[in-house]
């Protein structure tokens, strides 16, 4: 490997930490590698909660079957996998297929880690173009999205009703902050969300700022200003907590489910929790400043092919990356992991057999990647300085004016 080529890795070790567990679930995991034998095909992927025998393993060893090969799969936490992917790359040692966090896909791209689907002829054709965006660098493509998650807005019909609210009649900000108020008065909680100082942090607020018709290259643009000073006001006029300041979407989601909350901001990773919650709740996808539905971030992972010394063994990784996003193990995967799937034809299947589906994938045909707009590496660095506005804001030690004002120069 080139020194050139190790800066880059040793560069890109250093954004990833930022970057990950942001919408992903954790656990831990062993590494594995390549045995001499070429009928072993390792795969890595960030869900270590699924052990031997559930139906994401069983899928990996089927798709492994019908290509001719034994899987040697590991499951990592999210945060563990970027790096141990850059460490393998370094050693010449790369898993042969690679499932990862969308706005990790640039990184190890620009690191010279993955194969672009020109090389391994991954076909992305049915993929709707903004998922595939966060796969995109420098115009290649890296990879396949699973899946996607994204943000919106749950809400708790009982409270509500109680306050006298339509959910039909919240269209905009202006509309939504007129029911958190009626909320108010009625005695109840307006809206939870997180604004942690971390990734998580920006990840909830970008709904508000792309809603605002913000763009992440100038953090200080009046629309970016209208989105903090919203969420500053709530504040303000007591309709979110304080406690969003530490809130992690964990503890956010927790607020929601005690039945106090009008409305929680919170991702399709949740569904599972909100059929627990013991109440009657809706989902409305997060609305734009004037009317229409934000883009809110995509969560989900990729499908990559990594590098190898061999070049022998993309065939076979390139049937196990198709088999793993074919129609019927797509729907069947993203059930499992409770992502709306990345392709028209498979989400239509989806609202099909769970009508509850339907706001979401509604969500994720709006949706859009961190690393879009061709960002790439450069988003850890914004996200970090507007994490910070929003929390120097809604803090009260600076106005969102001056706030973004101060981010936008660090970021430069």
């Amino acid at each position: 490997m080139h020194s050139s080529s190790r800066r880059l890795l040793a560069a890109a070790l250093s954004t990833l930490v930022a970057l990950v567990g942001t919408a992903c679930s954790s656990g831990s995991g062993s590494t594995g590698t390549k045995g001499a034998d070429s009928g072993t095909y390792t795969v890595w992927d960030p869900y270590p909660q699924f052990a031997k025998g559930s139906a994401w393993t069983r899928l990996l060893d089927k798709c492994g079957t019908q290509a001719g090969v034994k899987i040697k799969r590991t499951g990592f936490d999210t945060s563990d996998l970027a790096n141990k992917t850059l460490l393998a790359a370094q050693q010449g040692n790369s898993p042969d297929v690679l499932i990862v966090d969308n706005p990790v896909v640039s990184t190890l791209a620009e690191a010279g880690v993955l194969t672009t689907t020109d090389d391994n002829k991954l076909d992305t054709s049915k993929v709707d173009p903004n998922l595939l965006a966060a796969g995109q660098s420098g115009g290649k493509t890296y990879g396949a999205p699973i899946g996607a998650n994204t943000l919106a807005l749950y809400y708790d019909k009982k409270v509500l009703k109680e306050a006298g609210v339509d959910i039909s009649s919240v269209k905009d900000w202006r509309s939504l902050t007129a029911a958190l108020e009626k909320v108010k008065k009625a005695g109840k909680k307006g809206v939870t969300f997180s604004a942690i100082g971390t990734e998580e942090g920006s990840f909830q607020f970008l709904p508000w700022f792309w809603g605002a018709g913000a763009k992440l290259t100038e953090l200080d643009s009046a629309q970016g200003v209208a989105a903090l000073s919203l969420w500053r006001d709530w504040l303000k006029q007591g309709y979110a907590p304080n406690s969003v300041l530490n809130n992690t979407q964990t503890t956010s989601w927790q607020e929601f489910a005690s039945g106090d909350y009008a409305f929680a901001e919170n991702g399709t990773w949740q569904l599972a929790n909100a059929e627990k919650v013991g109440f009657d709740y809706g989902v409305l996808p997060v609305p734009g400043a004037n009317e229409g539905t934000a883009a809110a971030p995509t969560g989900g992972e990729f499908v990559t092919v990594p590098v190898q010394q061999d070049t022998g063994r993309y065939a076979t990784s390139q049937k196990l990356a198709t088999c793993l996003t074919s129609t019927q193990n797509l729907y069947d995967t993203d059930t499992t992991l409770s992502y709306v799937a990345p392709t028209s034809e498979v989400q239509a299947k989806q609202v099909a057999a769970n009508a509850k589906l339907k706001p979401w994938v509604d969500a994720v045909k709006s949706a859009k990647g961190r690393t879009s707009d061709d960002l790439g590496t450069k988003y850890p660095k914004i996200s970090e300085q507007m994490w910070k506005a929003v929390q120097t804001a809604l803090s009260g030690s600076k106005s969102p004016k001056d706030a973004l004002a101060a981010a936008q120069s660090a970021a430069k």
